[in-house]
């Protein structure tokens, strides 16, 4: 399983609730149609500060955290072989220019270890 992870920053000109609206109403659905065949999981995780529970300071690391799950390297190849598209490519910015601060997107790769609290 392979699982990458994207810190997204919303443009300063949206509130959260446009900005989330955005994201799940549209762009959303461009993901899909480049993700849909290839990954097997595709989440948003849009971040919101509660109390004191940001340590450091009041600002977030990301607006929202995505997430894509893929089940093998081949899948993970042919995902970013369809996302690296020029049609792609100029679907997918001229959408995220109306939606995240891209100078400050980053993108990797994780493995991930699980505790069994069984």
């Amino acid at each position: 399983m392979i699982k990458l992870i994207t810190l997204l920053h919303k443009r300063a000109d949206l509130t959260r609730e446009q900005f989330i609206a955005r994201y799940e109403n549209g762009h959303k659905q461009i993901g899909e149609k480049y993700l849909r065949s290839h990954a097997s999981r595709y989440l948003r995780r849009y971040c919101r500060i509660m109390g004191s529970a940001i340590l450091g300071g009041n600002e977030l690391p990301a607006d929202v955290v995505m997430e894509i799950w893929f089940d093998d390297q081949a899948a993970f190849d042919a995902a970013m072989a369809a996302l690296s598209t020029e049609a792609a490519q100029t679907e997918i910015i001229a959408d995220e220019e109306q939606l995240f601060d891209r100078s400050r997107m980053v993108s990797f790769v994780v493995d991930e270890y699980e505790s069994d609290f069984t």
